[in-house]
């Protein structure tokens, strides 16, 4: 089964995807969520690398991404609780600022960003070993769904999204 244009996302207002939606003008995505760097991580040093956002992605209505508002409320090593508090609060603002906001079930095409060496965005990837073995493809194309092969990650979430592209996601 191939990767479709656009990435369902269910909403579930209790978990990781309750501050999903649309708004006047699209959809939006939004989060508290910590990330490292990309390169150049020092782990005897985490502490300090890993840093608080808040994360509102918006899009278009038809799932295209038109900005993201990413801001850093601290690391871990500034205090992780005072971070994410912090984060939660800017968030609540930001949210609270959309027109029409209404929470439910998205659907948006992949994009990434990058601040502060950290990435964010919905990514395709794929298995490396997936990538050349023809048997694996063949069984894409008849729609046999098995471990691994082709999913949309949401980075830094950590949600995974893949086949049947039902808006589920893997932790």
């Amino acid at each position: 089964m191939s990767v479709p244009d656009l990435i369902p996302i269910r909403y579930e207002p209790d978990y990781r995807t309750r501050t999903i939606g649309r708004c006047e003008g699209g959809q939006f995505l939004a989060s508290v969520t910590a990330a490292f760097p990309e390169v150049g991580a020092d782990v005897e040093n985490w502490q300090a690398q890993k840093r608080w956002f808040a994360v509102l992605h918006r899009f278009d209505d038809a799932g295209r991404h038109l900005d993201s508002r990413i801001h850093s409320t601290g690391t871990t090593a500034d205090g992780e609780k005072a971070a994410v508090e912090a984060a939660r609060a800017l968030l609540a603002d930001w949210l609270d600022a959309l027109p029409g906001r209404a929470y439910g079930d998205i659907a948006i095409a992949p994009f990434a960003v990058r601040v502060e060496g950290s990435l964010f965005g919905l990514v395709i990837e794929t298995d490396e070993e997936d990538e050349t073995d023809e048997e694996d493809e063949d069984k894409e194309e008849e729609g046999e769904d098995g471990e691994g092969g082709v999913w949309a990650e949401l980075y830094p979430d950590g949600l995974g999204f893949h086949a049947p592209w039902d808006g589920c996601y893997d932790t």
